[in-house]
Formats: structure tokens, C-alpha cells, sequence
């Protein structure tokens, strides 16, 4: 990987944060779940839940 590993976990809760405070669903998991969940990933893992058209390396610049 080109990029660290936290970067793309950093990027990724911080893109959640985002979603969730737009559209807020009491079934959805809270912010600190959300982190453990990401670190229970493998790097493909994490990649995919991306869902990203960008390169990695610009979804990680746009969400950190």
C-alpha cells in the first residue's frame, strides 16, 4: 500500500462522522463502534468500503 493503513481508517471514520450527522439513524452504529469495526478490516477490506470512484490516495486526501 501506498498509503498508511490509518490514513484510509482516519479517512474513512471521518467520512462517517459526515454521513451520519447529515443523515442521522438511531439503528446505525455510533462513531466509536464505526473505528472498532474499521480496525477488525483487512487492508482489501477497508479498500472496498471505500466505495470510492477516486484513487485511494484522493479519497484519503478528501476525508482527512
Amino acid at each position: 500500500m501506498t498509503h498508511e493503513r490509518q490514513h484510509l481508517i482516519s479517512a474513512l471514520s471521518h467520512e462517517y462522522d459526515f454521513l451520519c450527522h447529515d443523515s442521522y439513524d438511531p439503528d446505525d452504529m455510533t462513531s466509536e463502534q464505526y473505528l472498532e469495526y474499521l480496525h477488525t478490516l483487512s487492508n482489501d477490506e477497508l479498500i472496498a468500503e471505500t466505495c470510492s470512484d477516486d484513487s485511494i490516495d484522493e479519497y484519503i486526501t478528501n476525508w482527512l
